[in-house]
């Protein structure tokens, strides 16, 4: 695929996933409004790609990827890139990962049926959450920011991701 790899388009990483578009990687980043300081949580580390990127815009990254085999070929990637502040671990990332909460912001590269409520629990005041919201093939892409108890929220526009598997996401295969 090297031939692609300036195509503003999703591309195949293999295990049905893709990596996104160019644009819509940057989109997301731009909408965290990091300041370099932060511990960010990302869900779907697919190739490694847009953890690599993160890693450079925070202090720390904590990538989720539910596949084993991406999971793998993205902690190498990173190691091979020589980026130290970011980990790679195999979990459902609808989970979210308590053990490094509130993060600084997190971004969800998966589309969601609707938002993770333990997403929006492990945020820290002010930071954002990043997420694709909607139906399987199309979704809007939302951003909630944590003011206090409650969140301030817009819609970005549509997008399409690649679904949202796991326990508080879209089952496996439906």
């Amino acid at each position: 695929m090297l031939h692609r790899a300036y195509d503003d388009c999703p591309l195949p990483i293999g295990e049905g996933q893709t990596i996104s578009q160019p644009y819509i990687v940057a989109r997301m980043l731009e909408l965290l409004a990091l300041r370099g300081d932060e511990t960010v949580l990302e869900i779907g580390a697919g190739s490694g790609y847009q953890t690599a990127l993160l890693a450079m815009l925070a202090r720390r990254v904590v990538a989720i990827e539910r596949i084993g085999s991406l999971a793998r070929v993205a902690r190498s990637r990173l190691e091979s890139l020589e980026i130290p502040n970011a980990v790679v671990i195999c979990a459902d990332g609808t989970l979210g990962w308590s053990e490094d909460a509130p993060f600084g912001g997190i971004l969800v590269a998966a589309g969601a049926p609707q938002v993770p409520e333990i997403l929006r629990d492990q945020l820290a005041e002010g930071a954002r959450l990043v997420v694709p919201v909607g139906g399987r093939e199309i979704q809007d892409l939302m951003v909630y920011q944590r003011q206090g108890d409650g969140f301030e929220e817009f819609n970005d526009g549509g997008c399409r991701f690649v679904p949202l598997i796991g326990r508080d996401g879209w089952e496996d295969g439906r």
